[in-house]
Order: C-alpha cells, then sequence, then structure tokens
C-alpha cells in the first residue's frame, strides 16, 4: 500500500473518531433516548467545545472527498511519488491539527491548518496533472 492510500485510510479512521466527542456530549446532555430521538435536539444543548467538534467533523466530511478522489487517480495513473506521500501526509496531519485547534478553540489554527490542508491538495494534484 503506497503511503497516499495510508494517509487516506488515517484520513477515514480520523473522519469516524472525530464523531464520537460531540455524540457522547449530546448523549451527556440529552440521554441516550433524547440523542437517538426524533427531532433530536438542537445544538444549543451542546457545551461550545462540542459545538466546534461538530463544525470540525462535519468540515473534514466536506473535504475527504476531494482528497480520496485525488489519491485513488493518483494511483489509478500510478502516479504516485514522494511529492504525493508528502502531501497526503500533510494533508492528514493538518487535519489532526485543524481538529485539536478548532475542538478546543486556538484562535487561527483551524484556518492556517485548512489552508495547508489545501496547499497539500494542490501539491498532489500537480504531480498528476
Amino acid at each position: 500500500m503506497t503511503v497516499d492510500m495510508q494517509m487516506l485510510l488515517w484520513t477515514a479512521i480520523l473522519c469516524v473518531l472525530q464523531a464520537f466527542p460531540y455524540t457522547l456530549a449530546l448523549i451527556a446532555k440529552a440521554g441516550l433516548m433524547g440523542a437517538a430521538g426524533y427531532p433530536q435536539p438542537g445544538e444549543d444543548v451542546l457545551p461550545d467545545w462540542a459545538k466546534r467538534a461538530k463544525r470540525s467533523h462535519l468540515n473534514l466530511v466536506e473535504n475527504i472527498a476531494p482528497f480520496a478522489i485525488i489519491v485513488l487517480v493518483t494511483q489509478a495513473v500510478n502516479g504516485a511519488n514522494d511529492a504525493t506521500a508528502l502531501g497526503a501526509m500533510i494533508f492528514f496531519w493538518s487535519r489532526v491539527v485543524m481538529a485539536a485547534g478548532h475542538i478546543h478553540g486556538i484562535p487561527f489554527v483551524r484556518t492556517v491548518a485548512w489552508f495547508v490542508s489545501l496547499a497539500a491538495l494542490v501539491m498532489m494534484l500537480r504531480e498528476i496533472m
């Protein structure tokens, strides 16, 4: 398995794991039946850190598709190389930093990490275009 594919797998794992903090916070605030029921309680019942955790998760959900497409096209055209591997690693680690910064509410970390992840995607695209 190439580094690109490994980073895609780790990014998918990160995406799954990011759902747990805010889900557990919702269960803690609304109870299991409230969290599992319909309609679900609004975000107003969540503490601020859990609201940020949910937004961080949703942002990764939005960005994992382009990353996956780039990685899979790279594999399909046999374009994986050191630059695409580095781009994939930068993407993954910037998303880890973004999640931590976003959940903890550290100013500017979320924005800088997002731009770094975007630059990593561009870096990978340049190798296969």
